[in-house]
């Protein structure tokens, strides 16, 4: 078909090669073959298409073009706009030839490739293109200098490399630019202060990297910003005053860094805000209360901080508010009840212990004032007290020495439940606490048991690890812990505060470690740890190992140490757990057979 100019086939299930003859249709002015099936390589003779504006190849199966050399013959169309070929498994290093394109060239799209090496220098040339995408790729190295030749570029997308350095001030005279994302490399620095000039910016994502300043209060300039992601870095240092200027922002998370301080007030003004994370950092002091004035705010999460003071009653007039995380902080008094509070759950005030309520909030009740009383019935009471004063005196005093002898018996009886409760849990109290054992609850799943978060009448935290009685060796893993941690006491060892045993069910109650396992905390997008955390996590473990094998009269070998069964507590304190199949070794021996034939105990190759 010569005289063929458009050709759109994208979205079917075609298969096979795409032919060098296509090139025979040499008036094709756009070709759409995306989101198919197609394979072998990606021919060069579409480079003859001289009339060619259009190319889209994405979501194929082109094969492994180590060169890519298919976009060196693609620079001879010099009509070609829009080129994208994302989705495909090329598996090959950009080439220099990109610079070769024409300045017609405004799109280059070439996200998920498996391109390797650097962006090469010579993308200055695209002085044209004004939206390049290369995410989801395992490009190395540094964002080049020559970037600043991208005059048009209006946006940058290089999510999920293995980029690094510092973020070049350079980017900052792209004047254009309007979406910067770089999250997920392994950028450093500081965040360019530069960025506050650059006001055409609408979408701005450093998420997931190691930027270690203060967050720049120039940033506040760009009052036509939409979206601001800079969470899971080493921020730190106070949230800037100027971030209230920040108008136009539906969404800014500042999330898993070190900011400190109080929360500004000026965040307040932000009334189109709909998502704002502030959790896992150092903030302290209170609410204020004009975030009741955000009133688009949907989700909201202030989770893990020191803050204080009670929950602002302005909160209330947040209708919209579907999502808040108030946990782990030191809130007190009492928990609101209009507004999004009706809707809400006790998990969003977790870990504040002097917080009161409503009893659905899994938190004590609040202690109702006293009544002032009015003058008359002051002065009426005052004349029953001086008619009566004789005979009220003599009762008065038989009433006091009965009521001591009951109060010393009735405390005698409480401290003796307390004893009882804390020896023993019933299988009811344990139902009732993990609201039926729901997988909502749900923390871990192991060989023998599944762990859940449970909640006590007075507030208590815990981890139930209940054991399947129904699985050949459940008994023995109960009986082993036990046996096991009865005898143990130390500081990274997981603490055992009761247990739950009958026929039918055998249940360890365990101290609730509020920041989950160190498997989590290794593998998580959202989640980071620095130099010194990592140290102090392996000096935590191999303390605990140290204690287990010469600390005790009796060596244990732990058999199962992964970073699933090492978890965190609220400071951050590593507890070896599960010790399911441990073996404790006797009097005499030197070594013992284990599940892991080959050594005595296992050791994940995460500690290396």
């Amino acid at each position: 078909m010569p005289n063929l100019e458009i050709f759109f086939c994208g979205g079917n299930n075609l298969s096979g090669f795409i032919f060098a003859s296509i090139s025979n249709s040499s008036k094709l002015r756009q070709l759409d073959l995306s989101q198919n099936s197609f394979t072998g390589p990606i021919p060069k003779s579409l480079g003859n298409l001289e009339y060619l504006e259009i190319l889209n190849l994405e979501m194929n199966n082109f094969v492994r073009d180590s060169t890519l050399s298919f976009l060196a013959s693609l620079t001879n169309c010099r009509n070609l706009r829009v080129l994208t070929f994302g989705g495909n498994p090329l598996d090959g290093v950009l080439p220099a030839s990109v610079g070769n394109f024409s300045n017609s060239l405004q799109i280059f799209v070439a996200d998920g490739c498996k391109l390797k090496g650097v962006i090469p220098k010579q993308i200055s040339n695209l002085t044209g293109v004004t939206r390049m995408s290369l995410s989801n790729n395992e490009l190395t190295g540094h964002i080049p200098k020559t970037v600043q030749g991208m005059l048009n570029l209006q946006e940058l997308y290089l999510r999920s490399n293995k980029l690094e350095e510092a973020i070049p001030d350079v980017i900052c005279s792209l004047k254009n630019l309007g979406a910067l994302e770089l999250s997920e490399n392994n950028f450093s620095g500081s965040v360019p202060s530069c960025l506050g000039n650059v006001t055409s910016l609408r979408t701005l994502y450093l998420a997931n990297n190691k930027l270690d300043s203060r967050l720049p209060s120039s940033l506040g300039s760009l009052q036509d910003l939409i979206e601001f992601d800079v969470s899971s870095n080493l921020l730190s240092g106070e949230i800037p005053l100027e971030s209230g200027n920040l108008k136009a922002a539906t969404l800014i998370d500042l999330s898993n860094n070190y900011f400190s301080g109080k929360i500004s007030s000026t965040l307040g003004s932000l009334d189109k805000l709909i998502n704002l994370s502030l959790a896992h950092n150092r903030l302290e002091g209170p609410i204020p209360e004009s975030f009741g004035k955000m009133l688009s705010l949907e989700y909201l999460d202030l989770s893990y901080n020191n803050l204080s003071g009670e929950i602002p009653k302005s909160l209330e007039a947040l209708v919209y508010l579907k999502h808040m995380n108030l946990s782990f902080n030191k809130f007190s008094g009492e928990i609101p009840t209009g507004g999004p509070f009706a809707n809400v759950t006790s998990q969003s005030f977790l870990s504040n212990d002097a917080l009161c309520g409503d009893s659905r909030f899994n938190v004590k009740p609040c202690l109702t004032k006293s009544t002032k009383k009015s003058r008359r019935k002051r002065v009426i009471t005052g004349l029953y007290i001086l008619l009566g004063i004789g005979s009220l005196f003599t009762l008065s005093v038989g009433f006091v020495v009965l009521r001591l002898r009951n109060t010393k018996k009735s405390a005698s009886q409480k401290d003796v439940s307390l004893i009882k409760g804390h020896e023993r849990i019933s299988y009811y109290e344990l139902e009732q606490a993990t609201e039926g054992f729901n997988e909502a609850n749900l923390l871990c799943n192991g060989s023998f048991s599944r762990v859940y978060k449970g909640i006590l009448k007075d507030g208590i935290i815990f981890a139930a690890k209940a054991f399947n009685v129904q699985l050949e060796g459940a008994f023995k893993s109960f009986d082993t812990e036990c046996e096991i941690l009865r005898n143990l006491r130390y500081r990274n060892l997981t603490k055992v505060i009761t247990s739950c045993s009958n026929l039918d069910f055998k249940a360890l109650v365990l101290e609730f470690m509020p920041n989950g396992t160190l498997d989590k905390w290794l593998y998580s997008h959202n989640l980071f740890l620095n130099l010194l955390q990592r140290l102090d996590i392996m000096i935590d473990v191999a303390s605990a190992m140290d204690h287990l094998h010469n600390g005790y009269s009796t060596p244990v070998v732990h058999c199962d140490l992964k970073p699933s069964n090492v978890l965190l507590d609220q400071e951050m304190v590593a507890h070896v757990s599960d010790f399911g199949i441990a073996k404790m070794l006797g009097a005499g021996e030197a070594f013992v057979q284990t599940r892991t034939i080959a050594t005595i105990g296992y050791i994940a190759p995460e500690y290396g």
